[in-house]
């Protein structure tokens, strides 16, 4: 009903009229008084006419008040109770007190009243004390819940169509592929026509029934290219199958004596279809960089995933390549004013060998060749080399400080990092980000970090190291300020170190550049100098030795002392000599690297593949040799997460 105030308000103008008339009447009846009396009678009939309209208008808007206000309670009470959004009121010990129609409807009983809401979804009490509206699964319905913690409310609202409609949206978007055969050339190349012939039958067969149990659509573009498209969902049913149609490939052709790998590369994402292309084909040039026989995955964000990989990359570099490569670097090294070379951090002897190798291109350029090192994070054998080098003083001139380095570098200093292509992992990451002539020569294989924009790269996995690849290239540059002999032995001792003085990742290739290497004056003996140990470093690698347990067949897993400092030489020591041991297929020794670092070396014979372990711990490598180093966590935390991914591993086959 109207309050009397309002009802005042609507009679003022009647108040108004009356007034006005009697001043009127007043003014009249001093000249007229008849006239006046008669307008006073007038007067009288209008205002009763008028008070009796604003009664009856007063009632009709009273009446629809009072009817509108019983309408908005009745549908509020309807609202409340039948609208199809869930209500739920707790008290403070996350008890159910009441919910409406709505919400019970989802439950086979009649009410919730005094549940507890931990019973009826424990997220619920998360939502709660968080704040924050989230999404959780109620008898096989999604709703979205929010909630209102001062009135101890909790709204529903049923989402599972959109969410049917979003997953369903995100499993439907397209997905490219393409496939590559590695070795398909040089397999085929000798083979009768009927051989090859039939090969090719069998690998279209095998690749055809593959598309068809997963609903992909493929095409053969060339006698080694397939190109496929799926979308995600099938995407998502190849990575739970860790893509085994890479191992049915390779083990049903290894039958036929003509072992043929693949490789894949997929683009995926919420992009136009030419983009999609471009990360597939960025992909396959990732996965054929890490020497083939595996999947890579590379996503929006940058993040790459891979999978396969599990066999030695084949050595499929040629002589024309390197020569390619040689002239191409002669060409960059010419047109710069100087060449800095970095390796990584605490280098080892393959990583310095190989910068002394390229100094000597700059110099056989007429070019000035700088070595950048970190003096302080220098193992045993590099500085018995340096001491070796000060015996040389124009030679150890040429060795600078990354401090020096960035005053040093110019817009036309061209630097050339080796043994390594992760730019977290050079010696001044501040000097990649200065200089913007970067050439990249590594023998690991390619992780999803990379340099930036580099001119030229030379990533090989199929050689034993990058002083192995760097030799190669100094035989195509100009023979004025040949090699010396210390720089020849460096390289050599780079070579020997990766491989185990020729006993691991050992090919054709890798003799040759030691002949060379030989030929130019490389001392052996010198070498062994280098990689001479101390009684100290014994005793230390044996009591590593001594924590050695098996974790699962054949992994032999070996930790440092927690307060004790190790050396990377000494670490990865430790895991050679592990690896040699009877019934050990990989080894592992955690130890300490720096005070905030804890470093992990792998080695394997081949059947375990320790490059995808470390890759999943942030490191990387190779099948057979590979590392990885993990700030601020202790080795126990470290042991915990190699464990780990070991365990996952393990189950999704990797290892077999």
């Amino acid at each position: 009903m109207l309050s009397y105030y309002s009802r005042q308000k609507i009679r003022y103008p009647i108040y108004g009229v009356a007034t006005a008339l009697l001043i009127v009447l007043a003014v009249l009846a001093f000249y007229n008084w008849p006239v006046a009396l008669v307008g006073l009678a007038v007067s009288i009939v209008l205002i009763l006419f008028l008070i009796r309209a604003e009664n009856i208008i007063y009632g009709e808007v009273e009446r629809y008040v009072t009817t509108l206000s019983y309408r908005l309670k009745r549908v509020g009470e309807e609202a409340l109770m039948e609208m199809p959004i869930g209500i739920l009121l707790y008290n403070d010990d996350y008890y159910i007190e009441w919910t409406n129609h709505f919400l019970s409807s989802y439950f086979e009983q009649d009410t919730l009243s005094g549940e507890s809401l931990h019973e009826l979804a424990d997220p619920l009490v998360a939502i709660i004390k968080n704040e924050k509206e989230e999404i959780i699964e109620l008898n096989d319905r999604k709703f979205k819940v929010t909630v209102k913690p001062e009135e101890k409310l909790l709204y529903f609202f049923d989402v599972t169509e959109q969410e049917e409609i979003t997953k369903r949206f995100f499993e439907e978007q397209t997905v490219l592929c393409l496939i590559d055969l590695d070795n398909y050339d040089d397999l085929t190349q000798g083979m009768d026509d009927q051989t090859r012939s039939s090969l090719n039958s069998m690998v279209t067969s095998i690749l055809n029934d593959w598309a068809l149990k997963y609903g992909i659509y493929l095409k053969r573009i060339s006698s080694e290219r397939f190109f496929a498209v799926l979308n995600e969902k099938i995407l998502h049913q190849l990575e739970e199958s860790k893509f085994s149609i890479l191992d049915e490939v390779r083990e049903k052709t290894a039958k036929q004596a003509a072992s043929l790998t693949l490789s894949m590369g997929v683009g995926q994402g919420e992009v136009s279809l030419p983009e999609l292309g471009d990360l597939a084909q960025s992909s396959l040039d990732l996965a054929l960089g890490r020497g083939g026989d595996q999947a890579a995955l590379k996503q929006l964000n940058g993040k790459v995933k891979f999978y396969g990989g599990k066999t030695n990359p084949m050595e499929k570099r040629t002589r024309v390549r390197a020569r390619v490569i040689s002239h191409a670097l002669r060409e960059l090294v010419t047109e710069s004013d100087k060449v800095l070379v970095m390796g990584h951090r605490y280098p080892d002897m393959d990583a310095i060998g190989a910068s002394m190798g390229i100094r000597r291109v700059a110099e056989m350029n007429n070019c000035e060749g700088y070595v950048v090192l970190d003096f302080s994070e220098i193992d045993t054998a590099g500085k018995r080399l340096l001491a070796e080098v000060k015996k040389d003083p124009e030679l150890y001139s040429r060795f600078i400080a990354p401090e020096e380095a960035l005053d040093l570098a110019t817009e036309n200093t061209l630097l050339v990092i080796v043994d390594t292509h992760k730019p977290s992992m050079v010696i001044e990451e501040k000097l990649v980000q200065k200089v913007d002539k970067v050439v990249v020569i590594d023998h690991h294989r390619r992780g999803e970090e990379f340099v930036k924009n580099p001119l030229l790269v030379y990533m090989e996995p199929y050689a034993s190291s990058t002083a192995e690849l760097i030799t190669e290239l100094l035989e195509y540059q100009p023979k004025i300020n040949k090699l010396s002999m210390l720089e020849a032995t460096a390289l050599l001792a780079g070579i020997i170190v990766d491989t185990k003085s020729f006993s691991l990742r050992t090919g054709s290739r890798t003799f040759d550049a030691a002949s060379y290497l030989r030929a130019h004056g490389a001392d052996t003996v010198l070498v062994q100098k280098f990689l001479k140990e101390d009684i100290e470093t014994y005793i230390q690698r044996s009591q590593i030795i001594e924590t050695v347990y098996f974790y699962k067949d054949g992994i032999a897993i070996a930790t440092g002392a927690e307060d004790q400092v190790y050396d990377s030489v000494l670490i990865a020591q430790a895991a050679d000599t592990l690896l040699a041991m009877d019934g050990v297929q990989a080894s592992f020794v955690i130890a300490r690297r720096a005070a905030d670092t804890v470093g992990i070396s792998a080695r394997s014979l081949g059947k375990v593949n320790v490059q995808v372990i470390m890759e999943q711990m942030q490191g990387g490598g190779h099948l057979s040799n590979a590392a990885t180093q993990l700030k601020e966590m202790s080795i126990e935390e470290a042991e915990e997460m190699l464990q780990q991914v070991i365990t996952d591993l393990y189950e999704g086959g990797v290892e077999e």
